[in-house]
């Protein structure tokens, strides 16, 4: 297993290496040495997740304020067009975004560190997608950017099928002034 830092300060990708035979594939989805080289401390997660989502959902696009939350996110069955966008407002990537092809044969995982908003789309009739999360959950941290948001224009692959009714209004970024000023760092 290897890394690879991406454009956006503190995102990595985190590339395994599959062994493939006729009997299927075997991966390492998680090394704690590999994590700690990229600068991730394996032991701050607290939570693992997962969710199930039907082809053209879209989850997202997530950020949680104050203290914020950071998270090592897989697809463990399927694909999903996976998205991440830079929050921080000191960060020199503000309002940058990336897109990553999660799928079950890479097993690639992506880190996205706090103050950066996440989301997805299923690519396949079913997608699983495995997360693990530094903190507890605080609804009240919680804030959705609109997936559509014209100032990001994310070229989504499929027309959004289903979403979450938080997901389906959420507002677009310049609308959200005073709620993304919640974003703050930890490590800043």
């Amino acid at each position: 297993m290897r890394f690879v830092s991406t454009s956006i300060d503190g995102v990595i990708t985190f590339i395994p290496e599959p062994y493939s035979d006729a009997r299927g594939f075997f991966s390492r989805t998680f090394d704690v040495d590999v994590a700690r080289e990229a600068g991730v401390e394996p032991h701050s997660f607290l939570q693992d997740s997962v969710s199930r989502s039907y082809k053209g959902v879209i989850r997202g696009l997530h950020v949680r304020l104050g203290q914020g939350e950071a998270k090592l996110v897989r697809c463990s069955s399927g694909r999903i067009f996976d998205v991440v966008v830079d929050l921080r407002p000191w960060s020199s990537s503000y309002g940058r975004w990336l897109s990553f092809d999660l799928t079950d044969l890479n097993q690639r995982s992506v880190y996205i560190p706090a103050g950066c908003a996440h989301g997805f789309q299923a690519l396949t009739e079913s997608a699983d997608t495995s997360y693990r999360i530094d903190r507890r959950h605080d609804p009240s941290d919680d804030l959705t950017i609109a997936y559509d948001d014209p100032k990001l224009d994310i070229p989504w692959p499929l027309s959004p099928t289903s979403m979450s009714p938080g997901d389906h209004g959420a507002l677009p970024m310049a609308e959200l002034g005073q709620e993304l000023s919640r974003i703050r760092a930890r490590n800043q």
